[in-house]
């Protein structure tokens, strides 16, 4: 039996109304890039000048029986 990769995802909007800095993005993508997590889509939503980051991780095999307990 195949076994598939699961994953986890996080999102996260981050700035402010005046914008977003370079460096805030960055130390937000090196920040996660230790925890494991890799970024898959970073975006700027519609009339917003804030950056939004999506982002996986393979689920651990402890996460995974955690996600099914009733």
């Amino acid at each position: 039996m195949t076994e598939y990769t699961q994953w986890e995802y996080r999102v996260e909007t981050i700035g402010s109304a005046f914008g977003t800095k370079d460096e805030d993005i960055q130390d937000t993508l090196d920040e996660w890039g230790e925890e494991g997590w890799e970024a898959i889509n970073v975006y700027t939503p519609s009339n917003s000048a804030k950056v939004t980051i999506v982002a996986k991780r393979p689920l651990s095999r402890t996460e995974r029986r955690l996600r099914n307990l009733p």
